[in-house]
């Protein structure tokens, strides 16, 4: 697929519930509460709610979480509700990929529960690495602000490091271009996430005004015509001085399931916001996933979408409805119990 631009048309606001489906929807704002580039505070909100067939709403889970990193993405203090025991554990801890198998490992209960919550300890990693870009938004010299942390020379390094990491950074893509690659025109209209038809269809966001960041996400499941039907969307975007929102990254994924066996029959990625116009092109590749059992598509965009073969943002668009199973469960639960 080759575009001649990048693609730049956010799908929001999100569409309206459906009656007898479930929507889990997460977000992580982060802020700069001393006002400079060194500490960043990531405040996680995430709720599961079920639409009965009648209209009524009921919630299956729901999640907080505030956690303090450095700019080297050290985790300097974290608190969740609800709080596993090995909570603390994370402190000290880098985002990365490193702190999504410690996560696994220390906290495997999560996952056999599929809580909201480790969906939102699991993106600190990814949020954690992009949110800086919120400073584009407000004012021409946040690259100078970069630098002043972590010196020049150590920030072409670490640009020159993310060749070949995803599809778009391979050699000779745009991203390498040093007058597209960080611009602040990257960006597009990001929109509000809320439907003002369905007020209720998101949780609550934090509080802010000023710089900060946001990565959100929208998973909904429902049955229809003898299939499961599962639309997910993924955005990273961040509030404009002059108003409004800017989106980085934005997919929107639509798959659907064999009813008896929860494989993936098809997969179907969009792209709406991207920086480069390489990005789409990964999508080819990921639709290699049909066929896997959606309880386990987690471990299989790590084993079959590495580095280029794969693109940062859309893996961790694919890899959160690995819960859709549950959240299955939890509505067939209540549909059952409401008739």
């Amino acid at each position: 697929m080759n575009y001649e631009k990048p693609v730049r048309s956010t799908a929001n606001p999100s569409p309206l519930r459906r009656n007898g489906s479930i929507r889990r929807t997460s977000s992580l704002d982060v802020t700069w509460p001393d006002g400079g580039t060194d500490l960043r505070r990531f405040e996680g909100r995430a709720r599961d709610l079920i639409r009965q067939v009648d209209g009524s709403d009921h919630v299956r889970a729901q999640a907080r979480m505030t956690a303090d990193l450095d700019f080297e993405r050290r985790i300097l203090a974290v608190s969740a509700d609800p709080a596993p025991a090995q909570l603390q554990q994370l402190v000290g801890q880098r985002g990365g990929g490193h702190l999504r198998v410690f996560l696994r490992d220390l906290m495997p209960e999560l996952i056999e529960q599929a809580h909201p919550l480790y969906l939102l300890l699991d993106d600190i990693s990814g949020t954690s690495l992009v949110s800086n870009w919120a400073w584009s938004q407000w004012g021409v010299d946040w690259l100078a602000k970069m630098q002043g942390v972590t010196g020049a020379v150590n920030m072409e390094e670490m640009l020159a490091e993310r060749t070949n990491v995803c599809w778009g950074f391979q050699p000779g893509f745009s991203s390498h271009n040093p007058d597209t690659r960080l611009s602040h025109e990257i960006a597009a209209d990001g929109k509000d996430l809320r439907n003002p038809a369905d007020p209720e269809g998101w949780h609550q966001f934090p509080e802010s005004e000023g710089l900060s960041f946001r990565r959100a996400r929208r998973i909904d499941v429902w049955r229809e015509d003898a299939a499961i039907r599962v639309e997910a969307s993924f955005q990273d975007s961040a509030p404009r001085r002059d108003g409004g929102r800017a989106a980085l990254h934005e997919y929107i994924l639509r798959v659907t399931l064999d009813p008896a066996t929860l494989v993936i029959s098809s997969l179907e990625p969009e792209p709406r916001v991207l920086p480069f116009k390489e990005c789409p092109g990964a999508m080819a590749n990921a639709k290699a996933l049909v066929g896997t059992p959606m309880d386990q598509i987690r471990e299989a965009v790590l084993e079959r979408l590495r580095g280029p073969a794969g693109c940062t943002h859309l893996n961790d668009a694919l890899r959160a409805p690995a819960d859709v199973p549950e959240l299955l469960a939890a509505l067939d639960g209540a549909v059952s119990a409401l008739a």
